[in-house]
């Protein structure tokens, strides 16, 4: 990394003021033309007072003329400033917060790392500390919009379904959440209304613009009825743990969801359903109890919990592959798929469902209108077992042992995607979740709900379509499974429908 030059040579220059005036709360690129002219002058972090247009100033008066930025040397091309990427990525997400002095916290982290590249990777420094604060905080928000944004529908036009939607965001969040939303709802017109600003999506193109207030919008729609009823028919009084509901979804959100009105009266019954459950649980339960766990050792993300099963030195190694084949897909999916294990072809390649399986499993995705993009695919069992024959390796089903060996990192993968809906391909994966053989005729194409309330679906392998000798055969099992795949599509789509 380039050290800056100090180009402070004088005291005229070392004691001038430089107030920047950005055009709006979300000027990134101004923020950073002018950050870049700022860092090639040498100038310091207390000398630069950061605005925006139309900001308040609090009752302060300020008459004094700011100090016109020096005119780059030819010195100062030849030494360009150059910026950790991981801190600049930093800087991108803290800028969204709604903290007046985000401005002044990146230019003075920018100015520091001048001369000390590492600084972001310092945990124990205020700056660095105050930045990873606003980062966190920006996720989280947009992590809540994307969940909490209920739309309501107006219309239709030119056979488009319209639709609107009110939420309040904490943070200038929401031209960064537009691309999510329009990658989501690419077949309806929508326009999200919040304070500070609003997007909209006509099938071509988002568009920003001025924000709004709660009246602009309609607060009930034809569906609000329908989604109701449904939310009541899925709301598990047995998982109610009210202080984790209020964290993950606020008390403050409620107040735009159609079916916050029905907690408070849901929450009274919870006991006695409990109670009615318990008393009509059959014997022959499909799904074991979950295994035990301590949450507070739980992983907490994707990557840490991959970084740990490659380190356990019990996993079972007889006649398995070395490579531990990840899960592939959004962090947080609607769509959980859950396959057998790696086969020759994934092993290889290193991502689930590549090989002639996977190549099928595209194309039913297709025609059941699943977005593979949008789907979390993994395995029960994360490495690949065969036999080699010659130079050929065949693949070998995994037994009950090695088969539950894994189960508990499946359950930490479902937790952590946090899925409206898990597939289980073919039997392995099925017994992976339920921890006891199961019959697929049996259950096959059902919503069930497994032991911790999570909705499960239970279908064929692809592999198994491959393997049937008679054409006729094979396109008629295709048909169920694409059939299927479109249950699971529709299922999740109510989870999420305006």
């Amino acid at each position: 990394m380039t050290m800056m030059p100090d180009f402070r040579g004088g005291d005229a220059l070392a004691n001038s003021i430089y107030r920047i005036s950005l055009s709006s709360e979300v000027d990134l690129e101004g923020w950073r033309d002018h950050a870049r002219r700022l860092l090639q002058a040498g100038i310091a972090p207390e000398q630069v007072i950061w605005t925006v247009e139309g900001r308040g100033t609090g009752g302060e008066l300020d008459l004094s003329p700011p100090a016109a930025l020096p005119e780059k040397s030819s010195d100062q091309i030849a030494r360009q400033v150059r910026i950790s990427k991981t801190l600049l990525s930093l800087i991108n997400t803290g800028l969204l917060h709604s903290n007046e002095d985000r401005f002044d916290l990146a230019y003075r982290l920018l100015y520091r790392s001048q001369s000390v590249p590492a600084l972001h990777r310092n945990p124990a420094d205020a700056d660095v500390l105050k930045l990873n604060r606003y980062a966190k905080a920006i996720r989280r928000d947009i992590h809540k919009m994307h969940a909490f944004v209920r739309f309501r529908k107006i219309g239709a036009s030119e056979g488009r379904e319209q639709f609107v939607a009110w939420f309040e965001p904490d943070h200038h969040i929401t031209e960064a959440v537009a691309p999510f939303f329009r990658n989501r709802f690419t077949g309806m017109d929508w326009l999200i209304v919040t304070p500070r600003a609003s997007i909209a999506w006509d099938g071509q193109k988002l568009s920003v613009g001025p924000g709004g207030c709660k009246e602009d919008v309609p607060q009930e729609d034809v569906v609000e009825a329908e989604w109701r009823t449904y939310y009541a028919n899925i709301f598990n009084p047995a998982r109610v743990k009210i202080n984790a509901m209020k964290s993950e979804m606020p008390m403050k959100y409620w107040k735009n969801l159609p079916e916050a009105e029905l907690i408070p009266s849901l929450l009274e019954q919870a006991g006695a359903r409990v109670k009615a459950m318990v008393a009509h649980t059959p014997d022959d339960m499909l799904f074991d109890p979950r295994m035990d766990e301590t949450v507070a050792n739980l992983p907490t993300s994707l990557d840490q919990l991959y970084a740990l099963l490659e380190q356990q030195p019990d996993a079972p190694k007889d006649k398995f592959s070395d490579r531990l084949i990840r899960g592939i897909g959004p962090d947080h999916a609607d769509i959980m798929i859950i396959g057998e294990q790696p086969g020759d072809q994934e092993d290889r390649e290193g991502r689930p469902f590549v090989g002639p399986a996977g190549q099928l499993l595209d194309r039913a995705f297709a025609e059941a209108h699943i977005d593979r993009q949008q789907t979390f695919l993994t395995n029960a069992v994360k490495r690949f077992k065969y036999t080699q024959r010659g130079k050929r390796r065949i693949h070998e089903t995994p037994n009950v042992g090695e088969i539950n060996y894994y189960r508990w990192w499946v359950e930490q993968e479902i937790r952590l995607v946090d899925p409206k809906l898990v597939v289980a391909l073919g039997a392995t994966a099925a017994r992976s979740l339920t921890g006891k053989p199961v019959k697929i005729a049996r259950h096959r194409g059902e919503i069930l709900s497994g032991a911790d309330g999570r909705s499960i679906l239970i279908t064929v392998h692809p592999s198994y379509l491959l393997r049937i000798p008679d054409e006729q055969g094979r396109q008629v099992e295709y048909a169920k499974f694409v059939r299927d795949l479109e249950a699971a599509a529709a299922f999740a789509r109510q989870g999420r429908a305006p």
